[in-house]
């Protein structure tokens, strides 16, 4: 497929109505992902996530056998899971991930064989399938944008303080238990759009690593999240726009420039850890002579 071609056929899909919505969900899901990624990432809760997300996927499957909204059951799922962890999870969060998720995972898998339609439209529960954004669907996405968005906005600095030292937040007065399940709920609300998006096996590309790339090169929360949108964004808007022409799966394009920057941002982490530390050899060089003489 040469350039003119992909253009052309790029600038034909845009004109698309069911594309257009797929481009405003991916826009708004990188937006969500964004805002929360970088605090997923603070509270080293990256593999709840993937639990989440298969408890989502366990929700949309038996919504997609009972002939129920996806998204709904999508929705539902992930909360429960959300809230299963939380409450499960205190003290040992990886063992409570590994049980909540392969039970989902079972269950996701009988569903899935026992729904009549398409096996594709099964298939693209755990791939993602942006294409075929309901508008029921982006209303939800939009309705879950809002609330997320909202309540990292209002909560921001209990959030924040719980997230980077629970004890302490905790001696402060702050309720570390209650916002861990809410905390644990907005993720639910979150992973459960990119579910649809992204699929459930490829949750991740959005959800974590916009969030590890920022962390990487600031230390500022506030800038971590502005970045992680910027790279949340430009995975999910890029690897739409990308795979139109070719009608190639989206996630594959959504994981890949997810990946790569990520790469970036640990380059430039190293490099600048370098600098850092050639700072400071030069630093303990000088005060070493100053001694000497």
């Amino acid at each position: 497929m040469n350039l003119t071609t992909w253009i052309s056929d790029t600038q034909y899909l845009l004109s698309v109505e069911f594309v257009q919505h797929a481009i405003i969900a991916a826009a708004l899901l990188g937006l969500l992902s964004g805002v929360i990624a970088p605090l997923i990432v603070v509270r080293q809760q990256s593999f709840a996530v993937h639990g989440t997300a298969e408890l989502a996927l366990m929700g949309a499957a038996a919504a997609l056998l009972f002939g129920l909204n996806v998204g709904g059951g999508a929705v539902i799922g992930s909360v429960v899971a959300a809230v299963l962890l939380a409450l499960l999870g205190m003290k040992q969060q990886d063992a409570a991930v590994g049980v909540v998720m392969s039970f989902g995972l079972g269950l996701s898998v009988l569903f899935i064989h026992l729904y009549p339609g398409r096996s594709s439209t099964a298939f693209s529960l755990l791939t993602g399938q942006i294409v075929g954004v309901s508008a029921a669907s982006l209303w939800i996405l939009v309705a879950v944008t809002v609330v997320v968005v909202a309540a990292v906005a209002i909560f921001w600095r209990p959030l924040l303080f719980a997230s980077a030292d629970p004890l302490m937040a905790q001696a402060s007065g702050i309720k570390v238990h209650a916002i861990s399940v809410g905390f644990a709920v907005l993720v639910g609300l979150t992973t459960s759009q990119s579910v649809q998006i992204v699929g459930a096996l490829l949750v991740m590309a959005l959800l974590i690593t916009p969030g590890a790339a920022a962390v990487a090169i600031t230390a500022n929360p506030l800038k971590a999240v502005a970045l992680a949108v910027i790279f949340a964004e430009v995975s999910a808007v890029g690897g739409l726009l990308l795979s139109l022409a070719p009608g190639l799966p989206v996630s594959v394009f959504v994981t890949t420039i997810s990946f790569l920057i990520y790469l970036v941002c640990r380059l430039i982490a190293w490099v600048r850890g370098r600098g850092a530390q050639r700072d400071e050899d030069a630093l303990k060089r000088r005060l070493h002579d100053q001694h000497h003489h």
